[in-house]
């Protein structure tokens, strides 16, 4: 049986045919870029249509090249956090809010939960801008947006593409929504977003599977009898590919954004384990939840870096990164502002230490160890009760396209051991393998011969083109 894999990421939609194994076959992939909005005041925007319009081409693509043949199975990585308000029929009423956009603030007279600490335990989340709980009561209380229902993108895009479709428990962790011990809709953070349940999506059973609709079982012949698994956050399955499942083992993955995460058993209607005050918790699937922390900044600081400083690119640019200094210039790399908790805006980003020495490429530089210390910083708290310190393992496009940020990241966060995973479509094959009920088993090591240990890894042998945007 083969897979369809799909990613409804932030810079693109992509749709890839994997084997029985997970694992990529050579030529079956097809993706296809999107564009996001943003705009000073904070906004950070998709549109709806347009980003259904872009995966159905990638299907297309597949389809015309004779590469869904023998497609069993469809599982789905997508972005968290995403806000689409729409109609009676499902017809968008504006654009789909994403993770990065931090316009909503808490209506006046609407104070947050009444426990805060006893809130963040159930839900993993925070009163913050980036949940629906803010946003729901911002869109209709300060924007007038008056819709019969809300989804996020993957919901949105299902929904137009399945007969029957629901929002995964993955998913709706990621509103903060969700009382995620017992893996229903949370009644008091359903009281603070100002929204009845039924304005919300069906949870999709641990057992759900969704089936095309016929239009596009016509138009996708060989899809017509494949089962549609629910849909994963992308950060939970980079740790499920990366075989990060357990409380010893961390991934921090740079993709456009960048986030740290650790993966645990903790099925539903079970105890859940200590929470951080610092960390956010959603879950993987039914039986496995993820804790950690998101940053802004990623791969997005070389697109910034690259179109205003010119940096130079490939071999080039890492030759010249090994040779900038650790201590100057220092930079704070919150560009997007913060993710949950902190409350920064977009536009807090900043440098020190400037001088008519420094280069471009020292400015880049300076931002990319910036968020190499964020991520030590907050690894601390994750290791509390733990006999030993926690393997890392790196992932995600950014990571892969430059040798010198990995061996940047080795140095902030050693003394821990640090490993690379090069698998490129990290997101989609994790997905896969929790459709498939493989969460303990990561997706393929590194190639022969490609030394993972970064401990010890300068220039490795894995080639440079560009960071990922």
């Amino acid at each position: 049986m083969k897979i369809l894999a799909m990613d409804l990421g932030t810079s693109s939609a992509r749709a890839l045919v994997l084997d029985e194994n997970a694992a990529e076959l050579p030529g079956h992939l097809a993706r296809r870029k999107v564009t996001m909005v943003t705009e000073p005041a904070g906004a950070g925007t998709l549109d709806a249509a347009a980003y259904l319009a872009a995966l159905v081409a990638c299907v297309d693509e597949l389809a015309d090249a004779g590469r869904l043949d023998g497609v069993g199975l469809v599982a789905v990585s997508a972005q968290w956090h995403s806000l689409l308000p729409v109609d009676t029929i499902g017809a968008p009423l504006g654009p789909v809010l994403t993770w990065l956009d931090s316009r909503a603030a808490a209506p006046s007279g609407v104070s947050g939960p009444a426990d805060p600490a006893d809130y963040h335990r159930r839900t993993g989340t925070w009163w913050h801008r980036c949940y629906w709980p803010m946003r729901l009561r911002w869109l209709r209380d300060c924007e007038g947006v008056r819709a019969a229902r809300y989804v996020g993108l993957a919901e949105y895009v299902l929904g137009e593409l399945l007969d029957d479709p629901a929002m995964s428990i993955s998913q709706a962790s990621g509103t903060g929504l969700l009382d995620l011990r017992a893996g229903t809709w949370d009644e008091e953070a359903l009281e603070l977003a100002g929204v009845p349940a039924t304005q919300l999506p069906a949870l999709a059973a641990a057992d759900w599977r969704g089936r095309l609709r016929p239009e596009y079982a016509r138009r996708w012949p060989p899809l017509a009898g494949a089962a549609w698994a629910p849909t994963v956050g992308d950060g939970a399955a980079a740790n499920v590919a990366a075989g990060c499942v357990t409380a010893q083992r961390a991934t921090v993955t740079v993709g456009t954004s960048a986030a740290l995460r650790v993966a645990r058993y903790a099925p539903v209607g079970t105890a859940l384990p200590p929470l951080s005050d610092r960390h956010w918790r959603y879950r993987v699937d039914h039986d496995y939840i993820v804790t950690g922390t998101a940053y802004s900044s990623g791969g997005n600081l070389y697109a910034w870096a690259q179109r205003e400083l010119r940096l130079p690119t490939g071999e080039a640019l890492e030759e010249e990164l090994a040779r900038t200094s650790p201590q100057s210039p220092v930079a704070d790399p919150r560009f997007g502002g913060d993710r949950p908790p902190g409350l920064a805006p977009a536009g807090s980003g900043s440098l020190t230490g400037l001088g008519f020495h420094t280069t471009a490429v020292d400015i880049f530089a300076a931002l990319a160890r910036g968020l190499c210390r964020q991520v030590a910083e907050d690894l601390v708290p994750l290791e509390e009760g733990l006999s030993a310190r926690m393997e890392v393992v790196l992932n995600g496009g950014a990571i892969a396209a430059s040798s010198w940020w990995r061996s940047a990241f080795a140095d902030a966060l050693a003394p821990r051991s640090v490993h690379f995973q090069p698998e490129p479509e990290i997101g989609v094959v994790g997905a896969a393998l929790v459709a498939l009920g493989r969460i303990a088993c990561p997706a393929p090591a590194a190639p022969a011969g490609t030394d993972r240990d970064l401990r010890v890894v300068g220039h490795d042998s894995v080639g440079v083109s560009q960071y990922p945007s």
